[in-house]
């Protein structure tokens, strides 16, 4: 074999290494690129649920705002229903009410309802006459409803 025809063989031989380590740092980089894809598929899931858990606490919190306000409202005289100071109260009240509707929150209606316990929570069974058994007779705590899931089951009182 002449000089030529062993330059060649050796180009070739050359050339086939030169493929086979191009495969296997094919065959790597794919490999890295697939777990990076679930990586950040993964790391986004995460933080989406990290935001979730955090905005369901605040929302929570501020239903307790809510709750208070309720309370005050229950408790304010007759002839103070149109003072200023109270129209203040509602208004504060409403936009409470209107940002939690914007977040997706939703009250949960019960009242007079058949008991579904995993919406509410029965704090006391009341022997009713005048109502079949099973049904809510007072809502003593209003439920919330964020995106399809229960975040504060209503505390009722239950007609047996």
């Amino acid at each position: 074999m002449n000089e030529i025809g062993k330059d060649i063989k050796k180009t070739e031989k050359e050339l086939q290494e030169c493929e086979k380590q191009k495969q296997e740092y094919l065959a790597g980089w794919k490999r890295e690129r697939a777990d990076f894809l679930n990586f950040k598929k993964d790391e986004t899931a995460r933080l989406v649920k990290i935001t979730d858990t955090v905005r369901e606490g605040l929302i929570l919190e501020i239903l307790n705002i809510l709750d208070n306000i309720y309370l005050a409202e229950k408790e304010i005289p007759k002839d103070l229903k149109e003072h200023c100071w109270v129209e203040g109260m509602f208004k504060i009240k409403s936009q409470i009410i209107s940002f939690l509707e914007k977040q997706g929150v939703k009250e949960i209606d019960c009242l007079n309802k058949k008991f579904d316990p995993q919406m509410e929570e029965a704090i006391e069974h009341i022997e009713r006459k005048d109502t079949e058994s099973n049904v809510i007779t007072e809502v003593i705590q209003k439920g919330y409803i964020l995106n399809n899931k229960v975040i504060r089951p209503s505390k009722v009182r239950v007609s047996k």
